[in-house]
C-alpha cells in the first residue's frame, strides 16, 4: 500500500507548519490527446473523403478479424466473467472500494438507479424488438422460423445484452474504484496498470493505453448514437413526416452535440442524472403499456420461460464457437460485435460506477452491477421481444422483413400495432431522444477526463476538451453513418476488439496483484494482532472513565498537544536511532475538525509505515444523557493507517499504551513487508503523496429522495 493519509502542509525542521500548497490544476495530458485526436479525425476524414475505399478496408479487416480471433474474444469474455466472480465470492469481496471506515456517499435506490442508467441507452430499444425477430429468421444452428427457434431467439438477446457484458463493466469500476479510493490514485487507466508498470505508466506505457481506452470509447459511443440516428429519424418520419435522409440525421448529431456541450460545460451532473431516472420510468410505463394491450398470459408466461432458458443454458453458451458449424457471419454480426461492443465501452461506463459506488465493498458493487441492470434487461427484452415475435408467428411478413433488413424501424413499427400508437410512439421518441442526449453528454465528459491528468477524482477536464470531445464524437458518428451506416460503425468496433482485449487482461493482471497486495498487509496485520495494542489500563478507575468520558474540540485537543504528541516523539527518537527517517507531522487538513497527528517511517522501496490518530467529530449518543457536556457532538481520536480507520477511539490512552499501539502497528507492517517481499506490484511506493480528507467518509449516505 503505497499512498499515505498525507496532509496538505507539511512541519518544518524547527515544528511549524508551513502553508499549504494550492492544488495543482487539471493539465491536458498531450500525447494522449494529440494522438487520439489524429487518429480519430483522420478516420473520419478518410470515411468522409473516400468512403467507398473505408468501407472496402474495413470490411476485409473485420473477415480477418473475426475468422482469425473470433475463439479468442469468446475465451476472453469466459475468463472476465468466472474473474469478477472469484473477486466477488473469495476473501477479497470484503474489500471497501475506499477507506475500510468509508461508507457510501448514495443512498441504495439512488445507487441502484444510476446503475440502471449508466449502461442503459436507446440501443437497448433498438435490439429488444429487432434482434429476436433476426435471430428467429436467421439462428446460428437449427432450423429457422420454428418454435424453438423464437424459444432461442430471446434467450441469445439476452445471452449478448446481459451479465458477460456488464462482467467487463464490474472488472473495469471494480479496478478504477479500487486504485482511486482505496489507493488515493487518480481515476485512470494508468492508475489501474501501475502495479505492472510502475513509474513506466507516466511514459509511452501509460499514452498508449490511454489512447486505445479513448478510441473504443469513442467507438463504442458512436455505434450507440449511430444506432440513435437512424432509429430517431424513424421516428421523426412515423410522428411528423420528416424525411429519412442525411440531412435530419446531420441535424440531430447536431443537435446532440449542441445540448452535451452545454450540459457538460454548465457540469450539471444532477439533471443528467435525473433524465437517466427519468428513461427508466418511461421504459416502464412502455412496458406496462404493451403488458397491458397485448397477450398478457402469453407475455408473462414468456418472461418466466426465457429466464429459466438462460439460466440453465448459460455456461454452453458463453464458450460456444460453433467450431463445426462455423457461421462465421452470423457470429460476426452477434455475439463478436457484441462482446468487442462491451469491451469499448468498459472503460467508459466502468468510470461511471467507480464515481458512484466509493465505499461499497467489491462484493456488493459486483452483485449488484451483475444482478440488477440484468433483471431490468430481462424483462424488457422478453417482453417487447415476445411482443415482436408474436407479430411475426401471426403470419405478418412485411413486419419480419422490417425488423430485419431494417432494424431501426422495428421499435416504432412495434407500437404502431398497440392501441393508443401516437401517443405511445410520442413517449418512446422522448425517451430515445433523452437517452441520446445523455449518452452524447456524459460521453463527452469521459473522454475528456481520460485525456487530462486528474489529481482530484471529484474534479473534472477543463471546459474547452469537453467541448472537443463532443464535437469530435458527433463528426466521427456522422462520418461512419455516411460509410455505411449502423453496420459500418459495428465493424469498425469489432477491429477495435483485439487491442482492447489485451489491455482488459492488463487490467485483470494488475487488480490481481493489487488484491493480492492487500491480502499480504492483511495477514501481516493479523499475524501481530496479539501484541498489537498495549490496553491494559493502570485502574478499573481509569477504565470506567474512558467510557464515560464525551471530550469536546479543548478536551481532545489538549489530549493530542500533552499526550500523544510526547509518546509518539519517543518512538520518533528510537526509529531514527534505529537508521530509519521517521517524522511526527501536525497539519491542517480541509474538512477536519482539528490537526491531525500523523507518525510516518520511510523504507528503500517499499512501503511506508504510517500511524495517525485522527480527530472524528461524532454526534453525541443518546446512552450519554449524563454527560456533562452542552454540546451535540464530541470527538473520537481514531488511528488511522493507509486502509482506514481501525475503529477504535485513543482518547484516555496512557503514553504508555500510545506507545504500545503505535509500535504495535509497526510491527505489524513489518510483518507485512515479510510476507510481501518477493511482491510484484510495481505500484509499491511509486506513487506521490496524495491529500486525502477522510471526513468524505463520515458522511451519511446521500438520502434517497425523489
Amino acid at each position: 500500500m503505497s499512498q499515505k493519509p498525507t496532509q496538505p502542509s507539511k512541519p518544518s525542521s524547527d515544528g511549524k507548519t508551513l502553508p499549504a500548497p494550492s492544488l495543482k490544476r487539471n493539465r491536458v495530458q498531450w500525447p494522449v490527446f494529440l494522438g487520439s485526436a489524429s487518429l480519430i479525425v483522420a478516420i473520419a476524414v478518410w470515411a468522409i473523403v473516400v468512403p467507398e475505399n473505408a468501407d472496402t478496408v474495413i470490411t476485409r479487416v473485420v473477415a480477418w478479424a473475426a475468422g482469425t480471433f473470433g475463439w479468442y474474444y469468446i475465451l476472453t469474455a469466459a475468463v472476465i466473467v468466472v474473474f469478477v466472480l472469484v473477486i466477488a465470492f473469495s476473501s477479497t469481496g470484503r474489500i471497501k472500494l475506499g477507506p475500510d471506515h468509508s461508507r457510501p456517499r448514495f443512498g441504495l435506490f439512488s445507487w441502484i438507479s444510476m446503475l440502471f442508467a449508466a449502461g442503459i441507452g436507446i440501443d437497448l430499444m433498438f435490439f429488444a424488438v429487432a434482434e429476436p425477430v433476426a435471430q428467429y429468421m436467421g439462428p446460428p444452428a437449427g432450423e429457422a422460423e420454428t418454435i424453438d427457434a423464437a424459444r432461442q431467439a430471446i434467450v441469445w438477446t439476452l445471452f449478448h445484452y446481459g451479465p458477460v457484458g456488464w462482467a467487463m463493466y464490474a472488472l473495469m469500476g471494480g479496478a478504477f474504484a479500487f486504485f482511486a479510493y482505496r489507493r488515493n490514485m487518480p481515476l485512470s487507466i494508468r492508475s489501474v496498470l501501475t502495479p505492472l508498470f510502475g513509474k513506466r505508466v507516466h511514459g509511452p506505457i501509460g499514452h498508449a493505453a490511454d489512447i486505445f481506452t479513448i478510441l473504443g470509447s469513442v467507438f463504442g459511443l458512436a455505434v450507440t448514437l449511430g444506432i440513435g440516428v437512424v432509429q430517431l429519424t424513424y421516428g421523426l418520419h412515423v410522428l411528423f413526416g420528416l424525411p429519412e435522409n442525411a440531412a435530419v440525421q446531420i441535424a440531430l448529431v447536431a443537435f446532440a452535440v449542441a445540448v452535451a456541450t452545454i450540459s457538460t460545460v454548465s457540469g450539471v451532473e444532477k439533471g443528467i442524472r435525473r433524465l437517466s431516472e427519468l428513461n427508466v420510468l418511461i421504459a416502464i410505463v412502455l412496458l406496462v403499456w404493451i403488458t397491458v394491450f397485448g397477450e398478457t398470459r402469453r407475455l408473462l408466461e414468456g418472461l418466466v420461460m426465457n429466464v429459466g432458458d438462460f439460466v440453465s443454458g448459460f455456461a454452453g453458451m458463453l464458450m460456444d464457437t460453433y467450431a463445426w458449424d462455423q457461421p462465421d457471419a452470423w457470429m460476426q454480426g452477434w455475439t463478436l460485435f457484441f462482446w468487442t461492443w462491451w469491451f469499448a465501452w468498459a472503460p467508459f461506463v466502468g468510470l461511471f460506477l467507480a464515481r458512484i459506488s466509493r465505499g461499497r465493498t467489491l462484493r456488493e458493487f459486483t452483485i449488484a452491477v451483475l444482478a440488477v441492470p440484468f433483471a431490468f434487461i430481462a424483462i424488457f427484452v422478453s417482453l417487447f421481444g415476445n411482443a415482436a415475435l408474436e407479430i411475426v408467428l401471426g403470419g405478418d411478413e412485411a413486419f419480419a422483413d422490417t425488423a430485419v433488413n431494417l432494424p431501426e424501424h422495428a421499435f416504432f413499427s412495434l407500437l404502431g400495432e398497440y392501441p393508443g400508437a401516437p401517443l405511445l410512439m410520442g413517449i418512446a421518441l422522448i425517451s430515445g431522444i433523452l437517452f441520446y442526449v445523455t449518452s452524447a453528454d456524459s460521453g463527452a465528459l469521459v473522454l475528456a477526463n481520460l485525456t487530462s491528468k486528474i489529481e482530484d477524482s471529484k474534479q473534472d477536464a477543463p471546459k474547452g476538451l469537453r467541448i472537443f470531445w463532443s464535437v469530435a464524437t458527433g463528426v466521427l458518428t456522422l462520418a461512419m453513418l455516411l460509410v455505411g451506416g449502423v453496420p459500418t460503425l459495428q465493424q469498425a468496433t469489432l477491429i477495435l476488439g483485439l487491442p482492447l482485449s489485451i489491455l482488459i487482461y492488463l487490467v485483470m493482471i494488475s487488480f490481481y496483484r493489487a488484491l493480492r497486495t492487500e491480502a499480504q498487509h492483511r495477514e501481516g496485520y493479523a499475524a501481530t494482532v496479539a501484541s498489537r495494542f498495549g490496553r491494559g489500563e493502570t485502574s478499573w478507575k481509569q477504565r470506567l472513565r474512558r467510557s464515560t468520558v464525551f471530550p469536546n474540540r479543548m478536551q481532545a485537543t489538549d489530549y493530542l498537544d500533552k499526550t500523544a504528541v510526547p509518546a509518539l516523539e519517543q518512538v520518533v527518537e528510537e526509529l531514527r536511532e534505529a537508521g530509519l527517517r521517521v517524522s511526527l507531522e501536525r497539519s491542517d487538513v480541509p474538512g477536519a475538525a482539528m490537526p491531525p497527528l500523523l507518525l510516518t517511517a520511510e523504507f528503500e522501496n517499499q512501503p511506508d509505515f504510517c500511524y495517525q490518530i485522527y480527530p472524528v467529530n461524532r454526534e453525541m449518543p443518546a446512552f450519554a444523557y449524563y454527560s456533562p457536556s452542552k454540546s451535540d457532538s464530541y470527538y473520537r481520536l481514531e488511528v488511522f493507517t493507509v486502509s482506514g480507520s481501525h475503529g477504535y477511539d485513543v482518547y484516555g490512552y496512557t503514553p504508555e499504551q500510545i506507545i504500545s499501539d503505535a509500535i504495535g502497528h509497526y510491527e505489524s507492517h513489518l510483518a507485512y513487508l515479510r510476507i510481501s517481499e518477493n511482491h510484484s506490484d510495481a505500484s509499491i511506493g511509486t506513487d506521490e503523496n496524495l491529500v486525502i480528507d477522510w471526513q468524505d467518509d463520515f458522511t451519511e449516505p446521500t438520502a434517497d429522495k425523489p
